[in-house]
């Protein structure tokens, strides 16, 4: 007889998919709270139907009898054995209860009392502290203003006889941590299991299952993983990315003696690790494709691309954090080498590297880069001023890279957040300033260039916010930072003088005899009679979704004071006026949303997925051609989260191609002679 168990339970809900779900359930929770409340199928009578054979020990082509293996003594086995034994011992019983009374839903019905009055999952996310600081690097999580309650988080449909599961189960309750379909006679699961990135127990014991799915592995929540009493000869690769869990219930199936032997002596972890750290190369996704915003765009307007990534510093990327990534994947030799294979392939004019560490940046990145003939510049997090050695080695910022032969550097700033706000006279008594600002010591930098051949200039901002989910105001505020210091120096820049023409001429020595005949012959530098009227380019991380402060100030250029992530704060003018900036920006990505090549994330982790990175440009000053779209959908259903060996860092790269718009020429009165350029 074969089951659908697609059913829709009473109250259910079917809308709670959210990263806090998979943020919390990362966490260790004191008891079993995490397992919420339990529920069993309506669509099943309240015991064994009549035509379901009770799966028991006897008859099961694997199994035996309670007791019957090993006449060995428990102490002759290892500490880790010990432990596999006495899962067995009570997943039997389980079995035997069930089987003896016709009852279904044990594990519901054992942990009900359990399961009263489960409210909202609590966030246990913590950072630790660094040299005194905090260390600014985390997981954002939580990016919802409230976690939705949720009933039931366990589902039990255990002894019942099923002979397969349907994947709609799994599509629909991804919210689930534990799931139970022992004793039942299940064959296989269905990949769709995969989807269930917030689960921490699943027993499938007493089954007939020969072989797991692959997309196991995307569950790295879990726990345990009890495959008690079935079939199953070989634990796929995959499974080595659940590296949180604590057991892996094996005893009882015909596998192959190194993966008896491991278990015997090493136990889960031990086990676990070997599979992540031997396991083949995946096949490698299919390139990021190219989409083609704007067409037929006139060869004589320059264009210029940009890309924008946080690499991940290596003292970051560490197995604490990224416990599914191999070692080999995660070391720093291994992904700078992809990083820059990146950059050559994708042949920027302008480059935005968040999470840049000193020294990487002066013993890798300015010297292989210069190679290919970029020059850059890199600013600290201020926290650098208090170290020394190879801890100040080691401390990362922001850098921007540009191509030396295409662009004149005409200024670089540093944006100290919160020294810049407690400078400031209506922020420095501000108590929210000492205990929310100023803790976090991300930067931002932005440069000024000049086009060498054609005159344009403009203005390039990299900024890395905070990351943590509970400082939306704070964000708001580096934001609003940012965006009035880059407004006022704008200003300064529309007076920056012409360069001589000679000046901007490139030397023999700085590029090859055989490629001077490429360039042409440099024009004037362009004048700016707005600051407004300057190119400007809005890069970063800035660790905030669509819905967050962040994104509406730099969208719609204001937020007010009673803004919900201001509220309650007091930050100076910032609470009692607002924040705001005059440039038209617009999100680059934007012109995805809605169509089948949106770029659903940035930043890709078990925990969470979403869009943190952004290209913002001056609609009135630019137009662009180009984005590259998004990474290979299929290749994600068996990725639990980045770094891998393919994306070197747990951000993807992203990238647009711009054209300067024509400049309008304004006539002087009584003729046609041209005036100033704005």
């Amino acid at each position: 007889m074969i089951y659908n168990t697609y059913v829709q339970p009473q109250g259910a809900h079917q809308h709670h998919t959210h990263p806090q779900h998979h943020q919390t359930l990362q966490q260790d929770h004191a008891g079993h709270n995490a397992t919420a409340g339990s529920i069993s199928h309506a669509g099943f009578s309240a015991n064994l139907g009549p035509n379901v054979s009770p799966f028991t020990p006897s008859n099961h082509q694997n199994g035996t009898a309670t007791g019957a293996r090993g006449v060995q003594s428990q102490q002759q086995y290892s500490e880790h054995w010990n432990e596999q034994l006495k899962a067995f011992k009570a997943a039997e019983q389980a079995h035997q209860t069930m089987a003896e009374q016709h009852q279904q839903h044990y594990y519901a019905r054992t942990k009900a009392s359990e399961n009263k009055g489960i409210g909202p999952l609590a966030n246990t996310n913590t950072s630790e502290p660094v040299d005194g600081e905090l260390e600014d690097r985390g997981r954002p999580v939580n990016f919802d203003k409230a976690l939705d309650r949720q009933d039931w988080l366990m589902l039990d449909m255990s002894g019942q006889g099923l002979k397969n599961v349907s994947p709609p189960l799994f599509n629909e309750y991804q919210f689930l941590t534990e799931v139970y379909l022992s004793s039942n006679q299940l064959t296989s699961l269905p990949p769709a299991i995969g989807q269930l990135r917030s689960l921490r127990l699943l027993d499938v014991s007493h089954n007939q299952l020969s072989h797991l799915p692959p997309e196991l592995g995307m569950c790295t929540p879990l726990r345990q993983l009890l495959l008690f009493n079935n079939m199953i000869r070989n634990i796929p690769f995959e499974l080595g990315a659940l590296h949180f869990l604590e057991l892996l219930g094996i005893h009882g199936n015909p596998l192959d003696n190194d993966t008896k032997t491991r278990m015997v002596e090493g136990g889960t972890k031990e086990f676990i690790n070997y599979l992540k750290e031997n396991a083949p190369v995946p096949i490698p996704p299919a390139p990021r494709v190219p989409i083609t915003i704007q067409e037929d765009i006139g060869s004589d307007r320059e264009r210029i691309r940009v890309l924008s990534w946080n690499t991940l510093c290596d003292k970051y990327a560490s197995s604490t954090l990224y416990g599914y990534t191999p070692a080999s994947a995660l070391s720093w030799e291994y992904r700078r080498d992809s990083i820059m294979q990146e950059f050559h392939d994708r042949d920027s004019d302008i480059l935005c590297l968040q999470e840049t560490a000193m020294d990487a940046f002066d013993n890798f990145f300015l010297p292989e880069l210069g190679k290919k003939g970029y020059r850059g510049v890199f600013y600290p997090k201020t926290r650098v001023k208090h170290m020394t050695g190879k801890d100040q080695q080691a401390v990362d910022g922001c850098s921007i890279f540009y191509k030396s032969d295409k662009y004149i550097l005409l200024d670089k700033q540093l944006v100290d957040f919160r020294q810049t706000a407690i400078n400031r006279p209506d922020m420095k008594s501000a108590d929210d300033v000492f205990n929310r600002v100023m803790p976090k010591d991300t930067i931002a930098v932005y440069c000024f260039f000049e086009s060498r051949f054609t005159g344009n200039r403009f203005i390039v901002v990299n900024a890395h916010l905070c990351w943590e989910s509970f400082l939306p105001d704070v964000k708001a505020v580096q934001t609003g930072i940012l965006m009035e210091l880059v407004t006022k120096q704008s200003e300064r820049y529309t007076r920056r003088p012409a360069i001589p023409i000679e000046e901007k001429q490139l030397t023999k020595s700085s590029i090859e005899d055989s490629q001077a005949e490429d360039f042409p012959e440099p024009l004037p530098s362009q004048e700016y009679r707005n600051n407004t009227d300057i190119p400007l380019l809005v890069c970063g991380d800035y660790n905030s979704m669509t819905d967050s402060s962040v994104y509406e100030l730099l969208e719609k250029g204001r937020i007010p004071p009673d803004h919900p992530d201001l509220k309650g704060h007091s930050y100076g003018n910032f609470t009692r006026d607002g924040i705001e900036h005059p440039f038209s920006l617009r999100n680059s990505y934007a012109h995805l949303f809605g169509t089948p090549d949106e770029l659903t994330f940035t930043n890709y982790t078990p925990s969470f997925s979403g869009v943190l990175d952004y290209i913002w440009y001056t609609t009135n000053t630019l137009d662009l051609v180009e984005l590259l779209g998004p990474p290979d959908a299929e290749y994600l259903k068996r990725v639990p989260g980045f770094p891998n060996y393919h994306f070197p860092a747990d951000h993807i790269h992203i990238m647009g191609e711009f054209v300067f718009k024509p400049k309008k020429e304004k006539k002087a009165p009584g003729g046609d002679q041209k005036g100033r350029i704005e």
